[in-house]
């Protein structure tokens, strides 16, 4: 799935006004985001913003095939209205027992809709409240570089060690 937000760059403009049928090319993803074949190792999704497509995927083919994997999705963004795909995401939870979302908003003082859920970064603290064993799962982690890098620094310094991270980087969207 490929997924991006319209803001106003140049590429955003051009694909804004594409004709249905226009032929592109794009390249990846590249299969370093796929769920761990081991269904007894947790997994801790840490997305933000558009970061989200990959684990979107993710959580719907386990829902969809009914996999053992405990998923757990820490997902942060600005307001809720920002908030790609979230709707979808809080039905998924109901649709898969393995399935848990933790949402987060940055800026929920300025939202237009009234939000109750987690505030502020993904952080250790909310990591460990909402995990039991927070070394022990496989940490995936997607959204743009500066995110990735505080999410990499948090993990490295709970103990958590490369094997056990998957991320992407998203560049120039």
């Amino acid at each position: 799935m490929i997924a991006t937000r319209m803001r106003d760059t140049a590429f955003k403009r051009v694909l804004k006004t594409a004709p249905v049928g226009m032929t592109t090319r794009i390249d990846g993803p590249s299969g370093e985001m796929v769920l761990n074949g081991d269904s007894a190792r947790p997994a801790v999704f840490l997305a933000g913003g558009i970061g989200i497509t990959p684990f979107l995927a993710m959580v719907r083919h386990a829902a969809n095939e009914r996999l053992g994997h405990r998923l757990y999705l820490f997902y942060s963004n600005r307001r809720p209205e920002g908030a790609a795909f979230l709707a979808e995401l809080q039905e998924l939870e109901q649709r898969n027992p393995h399935y848990r979302l933790i949402a987060t908003m940055t800026e929920p003082e300025k939202s237009a809709q009234r939000w109750s859920g987690e505030t502020g970064i993904i952080r250790r603290e909310m990591l460990e409240r909402h995990l039991a064993g927070i070394t022990n799962p496989m940490y995936y982690f997607a959204g743009p570089p500066p995110m990735t890098s505080a999410m990499r620094q948090l993990l490295e310094n709970i103990g958590i060690s490369e094997q056990a991270m998957r991320y992407e980087e998203f560049y120039g969207y």
